[in-house]
C-alpha cells in the first residue's frame, strides 16, 4: 500500500473519531512521525472535522441565562407571596365585640366586612389572571424549546451525515488552495472513485454576493468541465455532480445558475489530483 492509498483508507478519520483500534492508532502515530505527507494529511483532516463541528455548533439563545435566573427569582418570590397571603387570609381580624343594640356600629361593621370581601375577591381574580398568564408563558416556552430541540437534532444529523461521508475510504480528498488574488480562500473536494460523485466542503470562501454563485470545475485533459453549483445546504453532504475523469479542480464565482465556461478572473481556489 502506497502513501496515498494509506491516506485514503479511512484510518485518519477513524483515529480522529476514536474508532481506530489500538494497533491501528499505534501504526498511524509511527507513520506520521516518519512521513510528512501522512502527517500533513492528518492535520488537514482534523481541521476539516473541526470546521464541520464549528459550523454546525448550536449556540444557546442570548437571553437564555437571564430567562433561567428570572424564572428562579419569580418562583422564589411567588412562594413567599403565597405563604404571606395564606397567613394573612387565616388571620383576618374581627371586631372583639359586636354591639347589636347600636345600629351605627352594625352598619360600620358590615361596611368593613364588605370592603374586606371585595379586596379578597380582587386578590383572587388577580391571582387567577396571574397564573393563567404564567401558564400561557410556560406553554410558549415549551413550544420554543421543542422547536429548538428539533433544530438541534437536524444539525446533529447533518454533522453525522458529513462525518459518515468523509470517513468513507473510497473517497479521494483534493485540497483546493487560494489563488494569488485570493490567498486565504480554501476548499476541499471529496471524489468518490466508485461512483464518480463529487462533493465539496467550503472552508474559507467569501459570502457570494446577491445574484452570484460559486461553481466547481473539473479540469479534464486540459479542458474545464462544470462539476456543479455550490450552495451551503449541499456542503459535503450532497453530491454536486459526477466526474469520471479529472486532473484538477477549481472554483469560480459566476452568475447564479452557472456558466458554460469559467470566468478566469473570478477564480478563487484550485488544486491538482495527486
Amino acid at each position: 500500500m502506497n502513501t496515498q492509498e494509506y491516506i485514503s483508507s479511512g484510518i485518519l478519520e477513524a483515529y480522529i473519531l476514536g474508532t481506530a483500534t489500538q494497533e491501528e492508532a499505534g501504526i498511524l502515530e509511527c507513520v506520521m512521525s516518519h512521513n510528512a505527507e501522512v502527517r500533513n494529511a492528518f492535520e488537514e483532516t482534523q481541521k476539516i472535522l473541526e470546521d464541520l463541528a464549528t459550523a454546525q455548533a448550536v449556540k444557546p439563545a442570548d437571553d437564555l441565562k437571564d430567562k433561567i435566573w428570572l424564572k428562579i427569582s419569580q418562583s422564589q418570590h411567588e412562594t413567599v407571596v403565597s405563604t404571606d397571603n395564606l397567613q394573612k387570609t387565616n388571620t383576618i381580624p374581627l371586631p372583639a365585640e359586636v354591639h347589636v343594640e347600636s345600629a351605627g356600629a352594625s352598619k360600620s361593621l358590615w361596611s368593613k366586612l364588605s370592603v374586606a370581601a371585595s379586596v379578597l375577591l380582587v386578590i383572587s381574580l388577580g391571582a387567577n389572571l396571574f397564573w393563567m398568564s404564567k401558564s400561557s408563558e410556560k406553554d410558549d416556552q415549551i413550544i420554543a424549546m421543542r422547536d429548538q430541540q428539533n433544530e438541534t437534532e437536524k444539525k446533529i444529523k447533518n454533522i453525522n451525515d458529513k462525518l459518515s461521508l468523509i470517513s468513507n475510504p473510497d473517497l479521494q480528498k483534493i485540497v483546493l488552495a487560494g489563488v494569488e488574488t485570493h490567498p486565504d480562500s480554501k476548499a476541499v473536494v471529496f471524489w468518490d472513485k466508485t461512483n464518480t460523485k463529487v462533493y465539496l466542503n467550503v472552508q474559507n470562501l467569501p459570502e457570494a454576493p446577491s445574484g452570484k454563485q460559486y461553481q466547481l470545475w473539473a479540469i479534464a485533459d486540459g479542458k474545464p468541465v462544470s462539476a456543479g453549483m455550490y450552495s451551503k445546504d449541499k456542503d459535503t453532504r450532497i453530491a454536486l455532480s459526477e466526474i469520471p475523469n479529472a486532473q484538477a479542480f477549481a472554483i469560480t464565482l459566476e452568475q447564479e445558475g452557472g456558466s458554460p465556461v469559467p470566468t478566469m478572473e473570478n477564480m478563487y481556489v484550485m488544486g491538482t489530483v495527486l
